[in-house]
């Protein structure tokens, strides 16, 4: 008797293979048999007219926080996931002296906009190195495998001190202390080391990451270091706005380690060509041997604008901070009130027109109503602008409009990145590049801003089965991407495969079912802190170590099966062999 059976289901077994009707059995927390199993299961589940996939592999997320209050990681557990990789952009909270713990919230809380609030009353601070970083996140419950990367902010910061913050260059015992400390990282079980060189990451004060302006010295000596030991990825994002000498530095990193290293690719309306330069710079690389991918999202990365959320078109305007502390009801009424409507939208702001922000609050030709179910690829007759145009408003006016709907819990939908042709035709480039893996969900971050851990389901439904406004992708590929591929990127072969000996991580999904819902905030951070989460409809049953964890995307009574991944791991020899027979 097998301690699960899944009948009946369309098994996506994560290869790239397209789906067959097959049994999966599980024993001991390893899939035991894939095909037609006979014997029972101590615990059946019928999964006719159902998909069964590997559970999803998260590879950016931010919960190097939450992870230590929250064991079941939502949004990301809504998702199928089952794998999550923290420590990503260069920021976390180790190693961290005792000093210097309110610097590095207020780093995470700039950079990731996460409350500083709930990181102080949530964090307990049991560690000051990695190692004891890593050994905090042992002892903790956790619902999903956990892994953890080297953050650069935080090691710059324990290096250097406030020379870290003030951007000053690593002398070279600096660095070679930061290689030192990686090492030792890697040694304990860390997946890798994160850098930023992206201007858009600052601090809660606006001042620029501590690793912006990183020099090639630093960079060069700890990517030797992680060579040395011969473990870890590399994961960094950068502007690459000088693109030849930024990119040939990073590249370096490789050359000096023989590590594997990703990065973000996006589209910046502000510099739209960049991203096939780094695409392009990739692929020259990847050729020439070099183990480098490029992170892509699915879907813009957006920012939510609304009454709940960080930002909205009003947030500079005088009048709107009259009703700004006023409870929600009252916002709506007063967004309805013609006469303080009319003196809202009168009002001039003054904004630096070249700076970010000013865009994301005057841009209204990217900004669109955001529905329940969301569309992410919403089509640029309906936006903001084009909607005052055809009616002859201002578009303030719709905004307002918009605000006021759902009792003032609303959302307005801004594309930021990667939607400067109004689809999703230069993402579906990135996408299918074969130099590239998705990541960039960033769950645990942005809490007031945007909801993008619900990638997993978005390449499902929109990619693999709604898609109108251009071609879909294979549902095969969509689940290795998001299954063998990213556990690959970091060593983890021992999941993202149905297969023999794999680790029984497994979704059952309602495929023709599935719905995304709208994001919706929430007030459940330590200290009352608030942030976006998105559901879905259609994760019948996850599966966590052998074990039926969520069903329907909410926690199950069992006991918790998520551990602390330490290093990489080897692809069990029994799946090895029914792999090759395949």
């Amino acid at each position: 008797m097998h301690d699960i059976v899944i009948r009946n289901g369309l098994v996506y077994d994560g290869t790239g293979t397209a789906g067959r009707k097959a049994d999966v059995a599980i024993d001991n927390g390893l899939i035991s048999k894939v095909g037609t199993v006979a014997d029972p299961g101590k615990e059946e589940l019928d999964a006719d007219g159902q998909i069964v996939t590997p559970g999803f592999v998260d590879v950016h997320t931010h919960y190097d926080g939450q992870v230590t209050w929250d064991p079941y990681l939502q949004p990301s557990t809504f998702h199928g996931v089952t794998t999550v990789v923290m420590g990503n952009c260069g920021v976390g909270f180790a190693p961290c002296a005792p000093e210097r713990h309110q610097w590095l919230i207020g780093l995470m809380e700039g950079v990731e906009d996460i409350p500083g609030t709930a990181l102080a009353e949530g964090i307990k601070w049991n560690w000051e190195s990695f190692p004891e970083f890593m050994d905090a996140i042992d002892a903790s419950p956790l619902a999903i495998d956990v892994g953890l990367q080297v953050p650069h902010g935080a090691l710059r910061g324990y290096v250097m001190g406030d020379r870290a913050a003030d951007l000053e260059p690593a002398t070279l015992d600096e660095a070679q202390k930061m290689g030192t400390l990686v090492q030792e990282a890697l040694d304990a079980g860390a997946l890798g080391f994160s850098t930023s060189r992206t201007e858009k990451h600052r601090d809660k004060d606006g001042k620029h990451t501590p690793t912006f302006k990183a020099e090639q010295q630093e960079l060069h000596t700890i990517a030797k270091a992680m060579g040395e030991t011969g473990k870890g990825v590399i994961q960094l994002i950068a502007d690459f706005w000088d693109f030849e000498p930024e990119f040939d530095m990073i590249k370096g990193m490789v050359e000096v380690s023989g590590r594997p290293l990703s990065m973000t690719i996006e589209q910046d309306d502000r510099h739209p060509e960049i991203w096939k330069q780094v695409l392009g710079g990739i692929n020259q690389a990847a050729e020439s041997g070099l183990p480098i991918k490029g992170q892509v999202p699915p879907r813009p990365t957006c920012v939510l604008q609304g009454f709940t959320t960080t930002l909205c078109p009003f947030t500079f305007h005088k009048n709107y901070r009259e009703i700004f502390h006023l409870p929600l009801e009252e916002k709506v009424k007063a967004l309805n009130d013609p006469d303080f409507r009319a003196r809202l939208i009168a009002e001039e702001v003054e904004l630096d027109p070249d700076s970010i922000v000013s865009f994301l609050l005057t841009a209204y030709h990217k900004m669109f109503e955001m529905g329940n179910p969301p569309n992410y690829e919403p089509d640029p007759k309906d936006s903001v602008a084009a909607i005052a145009e055809r009616e002859g408003r201002h578009p303030l006016d719709v905004v307002c409009d918009i605000m006021v709907k759902d009792e003032g819990r609303a959302f307005i939908f801004f594309p930021l990145m990667n939607y400067q042709h109004g689809n999703l035709e230069d993402v579906r480039t990135m996408m299918t590049h074969p130099h590239t893996t998705f990541g960039l969900g960033d769950g645990g971050a942005h809490c007031g801003v945007l909801c993008d851990a619900s990638f997993p389901s978005t390449l499902l439904i929109h990619w693999g089965r709604d898609r109108t406004r251009g071609e879909k992708l294979p549902l095969e590929w969509l689940i290795r991407k998001q299954t063998k591929d990213s556990a690959e990127l970091l060593g983890l072969n021992d999941r993202g495969v149905l297969a023999p000996g794999m680790r029984a991580d497994v979704n059952v999904i309602e495929f023709d079912h599935m719905k995304l819902h709208a994001p919706e905030i929430v007030y459940d951070l330590p200290a009352g802190g608030k942030r976006l989460i998105q559901k879905a409809d259609g994760y019948t049953a996850t599966i966590v170590n052998g074990v039926v964890a969520f069903r329907n995307g909410e926690p199950t009574d069992v006991p918790l099966q998520g551990r602390l991944i330490r290093g990489a791991r080897p692809r069990p020899a029994a799946a090895e062999t029914y792999l090759a027979a395949e």
